[in-house]
Parts: structure tokens; sequence; C-alpha cells
């Protein structure tokens, strides 16, 4: 670990390679004195792999020199379901409307997926996907062995 003192923990969800030094990211780095186009190039490198519009949530750690590392982890979980169903948003009343429907394979890939985030990376799969199915039901959405 660096002796660096650290001055703050910055969480944004950015958009996976369209870091810009406009809002959100310019105000939160630059209130930090963080250097905006260093970030830019950097997380727009580290994410150019992801669809372009795919939010991604990433952890940046300034430090008091005016320097910065950032960790990026997957897209929420909310976002996977809602693709894997189809839908623009969850269901208004979950528990009583069915807003759409996904597959345990849905639900496995999920979680696979969110196991290679640095806090999930030593649960094992099934906590995981037990977790996932937690969020599908409070969005409204069912879990189905095989879809019809």
């Amino acid at each position: 670990m660096s002796g660096k003192v650290v001055s703050a923990l910055i969480r944004l969800v950015v958009n996976a390679g369209q870091a810009k030094p406009a809002p959100p990211v310019g105000p939160a780095l630059g209130q930090h004195r963080l250097n905006l186009m260093a970030f830019c190039k950097d997380f727009n490198a580290r994410t150019q792999h992801m669809k372009p519009d795919v939010p991604v949530s990433v952890t940046v750690t300034a430090y008091t020199d005016s320097t910065f590392d950032f960790t990026v982890k997957s897209p929420s979980v909310s976002y996977f379901l809602k693709k894997a169903a189809g839908l623009q948003s969850g269901g208004g009343k979950a528990g009583h409307e069915v807003a759409g429907v996904v597959t345990v394979k849905h639900i496995f890939e999920i979680a696979k997926i969110k196991q290679q985030d640095p806090e999930c990376q030593f649960m094992e799969l099934d906590a995981i996907s037990s977790s996932i199915m937690g969020t599908a039901r409070s969005m409204g959405i069912a879990v189905k062995r095989d879809l019809d």
C-alpha cells in the first residue's frame, strides 16, 4: 500500500467509453483538483471493450497530492435484469403485477458477470444468484425455469 493520504472517495456512474470532462465527471473530480483529461483517457481505455451505452459504476480514490486511482465495476443488477426481460423500467407494483420474465439461465449469466466485481469475487455463485432473484422479485420481474 502506498503512503498517500486519501482526500476523497468519489462514486460515479458513467457510460462505458464515454467519459468527458463535462458533468457529471467534471464537477465531481474538478472540486478535488484531479486531472480530468487523464481520468477520461484512462477510463475510456479501460471500458473500450464494453458496449458504449452501458452504465458503469466507477469509484475514484482522490489523494491529497492531486493524484487518483479508480476501480471500474460491472453495471448494476437492475440494468442486466431490464435488458434480459426487455424492459425500459421495472414494474410499478412489485408482487402484484409482473412486468417481465427472465429465466434461471439469465440469472446465472448475470451472476457470473457480477462475480468478477471486487466485492463479489469471493462469494459463491448460488449466493449471488439468490440475491439477483430477490432484486428481480422487487422489480416485478418473474423468474421461470424456461420461457414458454
